[in-house]
């Protein structure tokens, strides 16, 4: 899919904040009264989708040809990303194709041009435009129209394979060149086209290749949603010739689980003239697959709960917490970064642990009663229950914590990442996505046991685990990018790599200004993401479903 956002260089330098989460627009067209360009048949007509990026036109996309038609419908589909806050132009050109195969070359006729913004037709759903020729008249009547469908939610994605056999032969000295195509019965009886098939040359029982629909394409995902099929015969002129059609569901599809359904092509003008007419031959789906594509939100409506821990740098790097120079300094009037970078991740991450009861820990102390350092301790000071209430709770407990221990050293952070492991490890266990779990680490400086901690994250990225590290204050951080995966995958000291990458590092300083709602998602920004890799790698659904293909087992893709 072609990403639609097109930042200036000034704007992607101060963007500390990742782009939000874009929602997937799939685009479908067809065109009215074009232009014939060709002497002796009609056009050829294909659509050129071009985005404008930094004041230049990109070519995104092309449709397929459609042979000789003045009223083409187009079977590809355009998947874009869509961004509420942008302003995305686009232009579609349409052209009468010479080119071999349908490929673009100069010879090729502009037929007429439109230009849009993608949240206009977003609002308008079904959007039709008068085509434009480059001198900025009206082609005639020409027009395009352009279909929108949200397709961020779906419900993934089906793989069909049709063959027929014994189809009517509609050709005097060969045998039919037939193709099927697929259509959805919307809600207002208009029919969309949903996938056209390859033409199968002088042959009447075909074998049609595999394809890959939407559920949100193919039916809304309403799985009763009336579908009908057409049959037809190839004609190089355009004037194809009608073989006959059958009406399904998808429902109906499913059923046939195990065995091949199959339907009557019927052509109806035969079924009323011959007494003795069955049909025009035999329609087979050889082959369904469905793949669910689930959500963050699926997985968290269904029921899966954050289990968010925080863990506190409390090294001496940090200054004397009775010093206004320190980062830990209580101001009553001006929260210092450890807490404003807690309470902003944290009001995000209670809204989905429904007992809002949060593990809190700390390290690189020396605590009471014996002044021994730890580096994985509980700052309310409760070694059987580390938990606190709520974020406030977090907060009142690492107050309290900071006048009873030693800031010491060193910047030891395995020993905390292995410790919430252990209990993602217990979760990953139950076989159900019930638990994921989110460890905020904050901390000022590097941190001194590199090597265990390269070796505990690989072992946690096999776990429903992700890791936040926020460098707080003005340390060198460089070091720290390499834990972030983002650049390349992360590997233990022996070599193993990560399964996938679960550490995000943002440091605070880029920050600093910026509201606590842009902190929350720039540090949250990949947490969605790693919880579905997740759950997709264990092929797990969302607790509820259970989603079989037609082959069995649980199908999940991303």
């Amino acid at each position: 899919p072609a990403s639609m956002s097109a930042r200036s260089e000034s704007e992607a330098a101060t963007a500390a904040v990742p782009a939000p989460c874009a929602s997937k627009v799939e685009l479908r067209l067809s065109c009215r009264h074009l232009l014939d360009r060709d002497p002796l048949t009609k056009s050829d007509p294909s659509v050129v989708l071009l985005l404008q990026s930094q004041g230049q036109w990109v070519q995104v996309d092309r449709t397929e040809v459609v042979r000789s038609s003045l009223h083409p419908v187009f079977s590809k589909v355009f998947t874009l990303d869509y961004y509420f806050e942008e302003v995305q132009k686009l232009r579609f050109e349409v052209y009468d194709t010479h080119g071999p195969g349908g490929l673009s070359c100069p010879e090729d006729d502009f037929l007429g041009g439109t230009e849009c913004t993608l949240g206009q037709i977003v609002a308008q759903k079904k959007m039709t435009r008068a085509l434009l020729l480059k001198s900025g008249r009206n082609a005639g009547k020409s027009t395009i129209t352009v279909i929108a469908e949200d397709i961020s939610g779906n419900d993934g994605y089906v793989e069909l394979s049709f063959r027929a056999k014994k189809l009517d032969d509609k050709d005097l000295f060969s045998k039919s060149d037939p193709f099927l195509e697929l259509y959805r019965v919307n809600d207002d009886q208009s029919e969309q086209l949903v996938y056209r098939t390859e033409v199968v040359k002088n042959n009447l029982s075909p074998v049609w290749e595999p394809f890959k629909v939407s559920l949100n394409s193919l039916c809304s995902c309403e799985e009763t949603r009336p579908l009908k099929c057409l049959v037809w015969d190839y004609d190089s002129r355009g004037k194809h010739d009608f073989i006959g059609e059958f009406s399904t569901t998808f429902q109906e599809m499913q059923k046939a689980s195990g065995r091949q359904a199959q339907w009557d092509c019927v052509n109806a003008k035969y079924k009323q003239k011959r007494r003795n007419y069955k049909n025009s031959g035999v329609v087979i789906l050889s082959h369904l697959k469905v793949h669910r594509v689930y959500s963050f939100l699926d997985y968290i409506m269904g029921g899966c709960q954050i289990h968010f821990t925080v863990a506190i740098d409390f090294t001496a790097s940090n200054g004397d917490p009775r010093n206004s120079c320190s980062l830990h300094y209580i101001n009553p009037y001006q929260p210092n970064e450890y807490l404003r970078a807690l309470v902003a991740v944290g009001e995000i991450c209670q809204d989905y642990d429904s007992d809002k009861r949060f593990s809190a820990l700390g390290f690189g102390a020396r605590i009471p009663p014996k002044y021994e350092v730890s580096h994985d301790f509980a700052i309310n000071f409760n070694p059987d229950n580390d938990e606190c209430e709520g974020i406030q709770g977090v907060v009142e407990s690492y107050q309290n914590c900071l006048p009873k221990v030693q800031l010491y050293g060193p910047t030891n952070v395995a020993p905390i990442i292995s410790k919430v492991a252990r209990t993602a490890a217990a979760e990953e266990r139950t076989g159900e996505a019930s638990q994921y779990y989110i460890l905020l680490i904050l901390t000022d400086g590097v941190v001194t046991d590199m090597a265990d901690t390269r070796e505990a994250i690989v072992r946690a990225s096999h776990l429903p685990m992700s890791i936040i590290i926020v460098g707080v204050g003005n340390a060198d951080f460089t070091d720290m990018q390499i834990l972030d995966g983002d650049d390349g995958v992360l590997r233990s000291p022996r070599g193993e790599p990560a399964l996938r990458d679960i550490v995000q590092f943002v440091p605070f300083r880029e920050l600093k200004n910026a509201s606590p709602s842009a902190l929350a998602k720039c540090v949250l920004a990949e947490v969605p993401k790693q919880v579905v890799e997740y759950y997709s790698h264990k092929e797990l659904p969302p607790r509820g479903l259970n989603t079989h293909s037609q082959e069995g087992g649980p199908v999940l893709a991303l």
